[in-house]
């Protein structure tokens, strides 16, 4: 069916019962397959004459009298051996996020104002999709399909199980979908299956279980763009807008989506940058069909953090990103488990284990925002390790293992566990996360409420803006009183002569271009060059990132590197990652130089937020990707230097005065330094540097 007849899972009512209808919707559990009768034999007791007797909609019903007009028994012998099986699988049907708006744009409504209130107070639908034959196995938890079908009506009692007359007897029903076709939206082929009445002796397997392992290449999405969509992406593709007589490239097509991204939020322009860079993705490799059976693949997703005080607006622009993505999962740390965010099993009535997909998965191929990350326990955390590197969830419980594909983008928003970020704390302590956690995120960036004056008179001005008609952007930023003509000089003393700097360049558009693109616009934009761009990396980017690299890794004039590595490999990866997703920006199939040169301010200035010491300093070692801190290191070396191989806490704080260690959380510390076997404790309660 083409997509104008699709109804809505909300529109499937009594009255749709017996009709032909299509619907999308998200896989959230594939119940295992089954075997279903279709006919069988029965033979007389009496005469012994043969009769084939068929099961409607999976009913058992034996004869009632022998069709022989002589004999006219009622009693029967079945015949197991002359019986047609057909596969029989029930599949859980989530309605899609898009029905929503599509609700609200019929209405009237504001996207914004509407959709909260609709989806507030109420889980999202389901229904039931039953299918055989062919359609068995064709779908999995996760995947996001279109299903042609006849909506029936079963007695709830007997649909649940139970047996007897007060089952039948129950006037209570339930719908659900009779699937003939289904239209595997998540397979990289758009695979279509149809013919699902087909049935075989003893059994059939189906003839699409061979392409079942298809499902971790890259993706295709068969979403369909009008004209009047291409000639909108086509424009703002080619977005370059110059002023007055500066010779930079001003306005890219990335910049022009930075802007449109949450504008209710004044600032923040980088973290918007990244959160573009997350929803656009990388170029998924290309693998051999070794690498692909074996699971070993680079990903090609981008992960982010957000790490600020409260009022920041840290939730605002993750609604912003779910909003904007066209596939993506909202769920709160505060709310989720473990289960919830990968996958769960449930018992079915005949015994078997089904699986039900988590957020992780409900998201493949798109993003999850995860707000609150803060809230989540660290054994919840855990389940994050494999789904953010490896791309995918495994289970093996009850006697199931398996593993589904998770290939989403993670961007997460956490708050201080103190209430303020601390800059004498790393990251991983103001938040309280593992190091293995925090190291696969790509980006780490870190807002903390500090006075400015412009900044806090542009605040108040927008906010105030939004209650009258006056400018809702509250005047301007960084213009240094001269309009635009002092944004131009600024961008014109700013960085390289052939392109402007991000921090410099991203206010410009903002007081450019004085509204933002439309939501839809951004949407389709986004979902067109994930799908259909595919940048490859060019010399010169690559001489620009493995530049930064060895800067990083091998400091100029500085020999005691051991504990100085501020990024591993992990990162470099991430780099060419953010540098491909820069390029889809602007739909090229390449990735230029200047490509790479914003990316590295990029994480310049996520490596600056996150190394950045209480004094100002950078200490480069305080990153999740290892190393000691300055504290650390010269508490440790100035235990080594003593005379004494024992110390008791008295020396040990005698020890922590000389090297100006703060005397709060002392025993902290050194606790901290025990678990990472830096210094030992024996019986007697001493202290010794470890070997």
């Amino acid at each position: 069916l083409a997509s104008s007849s699709q109804i809505r899972m909300s529109n499937i009512r009594t009255s749709t019962v017996g009709s032909f209808i299509s619907l999308r919707g998200t896989v959230t559990k594939a119940r295992p397959k089954r075997l279903r009768v279709l006919d069988v034999g029965f033979v007389c007791a009496k005469c012994g004459l043969d009769q084939i007797t068929q099961f409607m909609d999976g009913k058992y019903c034996s004869p009632t009298r022998c069709d022989d007009m002589k004999c006219r028994s009622k009693k029967f012998v079945m015949n197991r051996k002359v019986a047609n099986f057909s596969d029989v699988q029930e599949l859980k049907i989530q309605e899609v996020r898009e029905e929503f708006c599509e609700d609200l744009e019929n209405g009237g409504g504001g996207v914004s104002h509407g959709s909260e209130h609709r989806d507030a107070g109420r889980a999202p639908r389901h229904i039931e999709v039953e299918v055989t034959g062919d359609l068995v196995a064709t779908c999995h938890a996760g995947d996001s399909v279109v299903v042609a079908g006849i909506v029936k009506a079963v007695n709830s009692a007997l649909a649940s199980g139970r047996a007897g007359k007060r089952a039948a007897e129950t006037s209570t029903y339930k719908l659900y979908v009779v699937g003939h076709s289904i239209v595997n939206l998540t397979a990289e082929d758009g695979s279509r299956c149809g013919g699902g009445q087909g049935s075989g002796k003893h059994g059939m397997v189906s003839g699409n279980d061979r392409g079942r392992n298809k499902r971790f290449r890259t993706s295709s999405s068969n979403m369909q763009y009008t004209d009047q969509q291409l000639q909108q992406i086509a424009n703002l593709a080619h977005a370059d807008h110059r002023m007055y007589s500066l010779p930079t490239r001003m306005a890219f097509p990335f910049d022009l989506l930075v802007r449109s991204l949450c504008p209710s939020i004044i600032g923040n322009d980088l973290v918007k940058a990244g959160i573009i860079l997350c929803l656009l993705g990388g170029t998924p490799p290309e693998v051999s069909g070794l690498e692909e059976q074996s699971g070993m693949t680079i990903r090609s997703n981008s992960h982010m953090l957000v790490v600020g005080d409260p009022g920041m607006g840290k939730s605002q622009m993750l609604l912003s990103a779910n909003q904007v993505a066209a596939r993506s999962v909202y769920v709160g740390g505060n709310t989720a488990s473990a289960t919830g965010l990968t996958v769960s099993l449930t018992k079915e009535p005949g015994g078997d284990m089904g699986i039900e997909a988590g957020a992780l998965v409900l998201a493949d191929r798109g993003v999850c925002c995860l707000d609150e990350f803060d809230k989540m326990p660290k054994n919840h955390q855990d389940g994050l390790l494999e789904a953010m590197e490896q791309q995918q969830v495994s289970i093996a419980k009850a006697g199931v293992v398996a593993s589904l594909p998770s290939r989403c983008s993670v961007i997460a928003a956490a708050n201080p566990k103190s209430g303020h970020y601390d800059l004498g704390k790393t990251v991983s302590e103001n938040i309280n996360m593992a190091g293995p956690l925090l190291s696969r995120f790509d980006l780490i960036f870190i807002l903390r409420d500090e006075v400015n004056n412009d900044r806090d008179r542009m605040i108040s001005g927008s906010i105030m803006g939004r209650l009258g008609r006056g400018d809702p952007r509250g005047g301007r930023y960084c213009d240094g009183g001269n309009g635009d003509a002092g944004l131009a000089q600024a961008m014109e003393t700013s960085g390289s002569q052939k392109q402007a700097m991000l921090q410099c360049r991203l206010p410009w558009v903002t007081e450019f271009q004085k509204q933002p693109l439309p939501l839809q616009q951004v949407k389709d934009y986004i979902a067109y060059a994930r799908e259909h761009c595919r940048p490859k990396m060019t010399t010169a980017a690559k001489n620009v990132l493995r530049d930064y690299f060895m800067d990083l890794r091998h400091p100029g004039g500085n020999e005691d590197r051991k504990d100085k590595v501020p990024i591993t490999t992990r990162q470099l990866e991430a780099l060419i990652r953010l540098s491909q997703a820069r390029a889809k920006a602007c739909l090229r199939p390449v990735v230029l130089r200047e490509d790479a040169e914003d990316v590295v301010e990029l994480m310049i200035e996520s490596n600056k937020q996150v190394y950045t010491d209480e004094r100002g300093n950078i200490d480069k070692s305080r990153g999740g990707a290892g190393g000691k801190s300055k504290k650390n290191r010269a508490f440790l070396e100035a235990m080594r230097n003593s005379n004494n191989s024992s110390f008791g806490f008295q020396d040990l704080q005698v020890i922590a005065d000389r090297v100006n260690l703060p005397v709060s959380g002392f025993k902290e510390f050194v606790e901290g330094l025990r678990n990472q076997g830096e210094i030992l404790r024996d019986s007697s309660g001493n202290y010794t540097v470890a070997a």
